[in-house]
């Protein structure tokens, strides 16, 4: 590494479906995270920060564009094995602008913002464009999510190990796939060879040894690694050395390997003596969810979004509020906290200013510089207002000051009506939580439970208690806001 570089590296670490309350840092004591407690000790826990949406896709969208993600149509929930890439190769993006900065640019993980310009995508052919056309030196990953095919490995433009002698074909069933839960979906299979090249429970120990691979390569210049973790998210299948570790199940065995990964990346920044002059920065794309894994997990007293309301999908704090977690030895405080409103779309506008650069007309639009957050005290709000997304649009919400305002009833994510369907969520899932809510009784809304939600989130953090009836001033002011930020 050139010792005279004066930006620093940057590693952002982007968890899936982690919520709030799923690190011992932030409380959780089912489970122990000692990696990412370390980067707590030595950096600053915010506890204030939100993605831009409850979901996976447009949360990754919003990060790499600093773009709301309900500017673009239609995109409020994930894109699956037959989207093509939902970010326009025209607009800059993190990974770009880091490479303009001179930057050597990685994304390894899960990318999940589709492949190709065509619909369905063809996975017989290079996967072109993909994370390479939006400024990415290199990619290694899986395509879409770790429950969902194809399963298989990407890099760069390919299939890892594909033949064309065995293609894919959609409708079809992977031989190898061990996650059966179908939901209805027009799976693709064949390509016996691709398939068997992944493997479940070494999901986390490939991406990780992947990733500790590029950093020891990067020795001349700066670099940007883009780390999305497939962790935590389901199906829940750790390496064998992780099962039986937690106190709450298989999705406590998730977070301790995530833990190890973070871990990984962590020492071998220290092994490359570059630790000092990296900024490392620990979150994630949504809260967690209350799926089988989690319920299991919520059973043994462990709540993955600690007592904030709702689940991944809503509109509601569980849905959004992340932990997020920085670490700049030098220029960030070890062991401080920040209750400053950020959120991952103000990452591009952010790392333009810890690099030097200025953004061009019209790129990340949503996107606010927020490093006076990270590494000092600001003497005012850096962010006012935040435009939140669940999965339904009618709940499309904004945060003000100490107010949050969703337009309609309910959390507008899953609500479904039973316990051990997919994702247990919605006023059903207050029976079994036991989260109270005004305008929920007996796991149902209430008959004349107002139209729409507004609460005080300085008196009442946990969303019990909605005032939209008594403050209608309030609610209008906040309407109106609304339509002026995302106009």
């Amino acid at each position: 590494m050139n010792s005279t570089q004066n930006t620093p590296n940057i590693v952002f670490i982007f968890t899936d479906d982690l919520g709030y309350g799923d690190l011992s840092c932030y409380g959780a004591t089912k489970v122990k995270t000692p990696n990412i407690d370390r980067i707590a000790a030595q950096g600053r826990m915010f506890t204030d920060a939100h993605s831009a949406s409850a979901v996976c896709t447009p949360s990754r969208y919003a990060l790499l564009t600093g773009e709301y993600p309900c500017r673009k149509a239609d995109l409020w929930g994930p894109v699956m094995l037959k989207n093509p890439l939902v970010v326009d190769t025209k607009r800059l993006t993190l990974g770009q602008m880091m490479k303009n900065a001179g930057y050597a640019t990685a994304c390894i993980g899960k990318w999940h913002l589709g492949f190709g310009d065509t619909e369905p995508t063809d996975w017989n052919t290079p996967l072109k464009p993909g994370p390479l056309e939006l400024g990415f030196d290199y990619f290694f990953g899986i395509p879409v999510v770790s429950s969902h095919p194809p399963f298989v490995y990407v890099e760069n433009h390919n299939v890892v190990g594909y033949d064309p002698d065995d293609p894919f074909v959609y409708g079809e069933t992977a031989e190898t796939q061990t996650f059966q839960e179908k939901m209805g979906l027009d799976w693709i299979g064949g390509a016996k060879k691709s398939h068997e090249l992944y493997d479940d429970r070494m999901l986390g120990t490939t991406i990780a040894n992947r990733a500790v691979e590029w950093l020891r390569e990067q020795k001349d210049n700066p670099f940007f690694l883009y780390l999305p973790t497939p962790h935590i998210h389901h199906p829940f299948t750790p390496a064998e050395r992780f099962v039986g570790t937690s106190e709450c199940g298989r999705y406590g065995d998730a977070i301790h390997e995530l833990d190890w990964m973070v871990g990984e990346v962590m020492n071998t920044l220290e092994e490359m003596r570059v630790a000092d002059n990296t900024l490392l920065i620990f979150t994630s794309d949504n809260g967690g969810m209350l799926n089988q894994g989690g319920q299991d997990a919520w059973r043994a007293g462990h709540h993955m979004n600690g007592d904030l309301f709702g689940f991944k999908f809503d509109a509601w704090e569980g849905g959004h509020r992340i932990p997020f977690i920085a670490r700049w030895p030098g220029k960030i405080e070890p062991g401080t906290r920040s209750d400053e409103l950020i959120s991952i779309i103000d990452m591009l506008a952010s790392f333009a200013s810890v690099t030097g650069q200025d953004l061009p007309e019209g790129a990340g639009p949503d996107s606010i510089d927020v490093q006076e957050a990270l590494c000092g005290e600001p003497q005012a709000p850096l962010r006012e207002n935040l435009v939140l997304a669940p999965f339904s649009s009618t709940h499309l919400g904004i945060r003000s000051g100490d107010w949050m305002y969703i337009p309609a009833q309910g959390g507008g994510g899953f609500a479904a009506e039973k316990l051990g369907e997919h994702a247990f969520g919605g006023p059903a899932a207050t029976m079994f939580t036991g989260r109270p809510n005004s305008d929920i009784e007996n796991g149902k809304l209430k008959e004349h439970a107002p139209p729409a939600q507004l609460y005080n989130l300085k008196n009442d953090p946990y969303q019990t208690t909605n005032l939209h009836d008594r403050l209608p001033e309030k609610v209008e002011e906040l309407q109106m806001l609304l339509a002026e930020e995302t106009a």
